[in-house]
């Protein structure tokens, strides 16, 4: 059996583009790709923070060390430039490999920079142990 686990996250990304009339997809910064083990034409999910759209798209190389998340063709209607953005990419892995997994995950500055990377996704506390934001 196979189950579907996150591959890669970049997380809290910042919109630099909307491209309506451009070819469809995402451009995203060629660094970030590199760490989040996204390659060219990888479908990507894409969920942003500020308006909770949510669409699924392909990843294409923007500008090495430029910051850029494009957002293009008709999902451009669904990001703003300054929206953040959360970007995933997800993987078939055989049940023998899922205790020993790891996802990249990217965290990046303002300027869409990176400045961390984790492998795992922490457990979340139960409320009263820390925020109950909703």
């Amino acid at each position: 059996m196979f189950r579907t686990l996150l591959k890669s996250k970049i997380h809290r990304v910042a919109t630099t583009q909307c491209e309506l009339h451009y070819e469809g997809s995402c451009a995203i910064d060629e660094n970030l790709l590199d760490a989040a083990n996204i390659c060219e034409n990888e479908q990507v999910h894409i969920w942003n923070i500020n308006n909770g759209e949510r669409f699924i798209t392909y990843a294409i190389k923007g500008e090495r060390g430029s910051g850029m998340i494009s957002v293009n063709g008709s999902a451009a209607r669904r990001a703003s430039v300054g929206d953040l953005l959360i970007i995933a990419s997800f993987a078939q892995v055989h049940e023998d490999q899922v205790a020993t997994h790891e996802p990249q995950l990217v965290f990046v500055d303002e300027h869409n920079q990176q400045v961390g990377l984790r492998h795992h996704v922490p457990t979340q506390a139960a409320p009263g142990h820390g925020t109950d934001e909703c």
